[in-house]
């Protein structure tokens, strides 16, 4: 195969269709674009949700409830069974260890401590926040809670 002998498919090239080219062609006079009216002009730009100058139907539906916007805290999550399986005994764990453990995300969020899991080793935590499920757990396993700011 070389470029010379390349040919299109056959129906997948079409001309374009032109229209306002007298009234022989069928899309002469008004091309399609019916009467009067801002979609038969030049430049009509409509927004989608547009409703022709009458109260939009956003604003028309009452609203109800509140909406708190941007206050949602948000937490790098970690487990209490998560680190019974990864870690041994007696281990110091925070941020930095978890961060090279691949359990957290390397984000400023904060880390919290969830009790999912059974804990059965004695680890020595390091958070911002514990669950109060959580803080039994480590300690009734015989290890340490310490919030750090």
């Amino acid at each position: 195969m070389n470029l010379h002998s390349l040919e299109t498919t056959p129906g997948s090239c079409k001309n374009r269709h032109r229209v306002g080219r007298g009234d022989g062609s069928g899309w002469g006079g008004t091309c399609g674009r019916g009467e009067k009216g801002q979609r038969s002009r030049s430049g009509a730009a409509i927004r989608h949700h547009f409703e022709g100058g009458q109260t939009p139907s956003f604003r028309r539906i009452p609203k109800r409830g509140f909406k708190m916007h941007g206050v949602k805290e948000v937490f790098n999550v970690v487990n209490v069974g998560t680190l019974n399986e990864v870690f041994e005994a007696g281990t110091e764990i925070n941020e930095e260890v978890l961060l090279k453990a691949g359990l957290v995300a390397k984000n400023k969020a904060p880390l919290k401590v969830l009790g999912t899991g059974d804990v059965s080793k004695a680890l020595k935590v390091k958070a911002q926040k514990f669950s109060a499920s959580a803080k039994a757990k480590i300690e009734a396993a015989g290890g340490s809670v310490e919030v750090i700011e």
